[in-house]
């Protein structure tokens, strides 16, 4: 992803009203190289940690995402030792900015992944509570959501292309006008290494 500012002030355009005037937006082109655009992985932040009974802070063995993603966390192990916890992930933003998010909570004696919703660039901490019994894992990955480099106040995503082909079905724009890593893109087709580009109105 680029990392060059942009500014966003558009600037006014009459029209046949007298006294209105409205703003003219720009075109800007979003990408993620394929090398970047990796698929989703659900040991891609760190791999499975087993449970001893206690909470668990875990600040080591950590792998970031080389791009800012959202995260997941895939209960497994023994079925019957998973608990309905809540993973607690702390990093930054693309903005280097402190962010914090409490993932959904695995359904209890069930393997399977919960997904975030905010982009993390880094991952500092991950608190681990503890299961219903020590035969349960928890693994930390990361999804398909991936960040986007600007606040929006609404979808603006006028188009989208998958390895340099339009995507038939339009992506999934998240927005937040306060919280840069609540802006993601999440494309219809699986990221699988292959280029993305998004066109946005700013």
């Amino acid at each position: 992803m680029a990392n060059a500012p942009f500014k966003k002030d558009g600037f006014n355009v009459t029209t046949d009203v007298i006294g209105v005037g409205i703003d003219c937006k720009f075109n800007v082109h979003f990408q993620v190289s394929a090398t970047n655009a990796v698929a989703a992985d659900t040991d891609g932040i760190h791999a499975a940690i087993t449970d001893t009974g206690e909470e668990q802070e875990i600040i080591t063995e950590i792998t970031n995402p080389v791009v800012p993603r959202n995260i997941t966390a895939t209960a497994g192990g023994t079925a019957a030792d998973i608990g309905a916890i809540e993973i607690v992930v702390e990093g930054t933003n693309a903005n280097d900015e402190a962010i914090t998010e409490t993932l959904p909570a695995f359904t209890v004696n069930t393997a399977g992944s919960v997904t975030g919703s905010k982009a993390f660039k880094t991952v500092t901490k991950i608190t681990v509570p503890a299961h219903d019994g020590t035969g349960a894992t928890t693994a930390i990955g990361f999804g398909s959501k991936l960040g986007l480099p600007f606040k929006l106040a609404h979808n603006t995503c006028e188009m989208a292309f998958f390895d340099n082909t339009k995507e038939s079905t339009d992506p999934t724009v998240a927005v937040s006008t306060t919280a840069l890593e609540s802006n993601t893109i999440t494309l219809n087709s699986s990221l699988a290494g292959k280029v993305v580009d998004a066109y946005f109105l700013i």
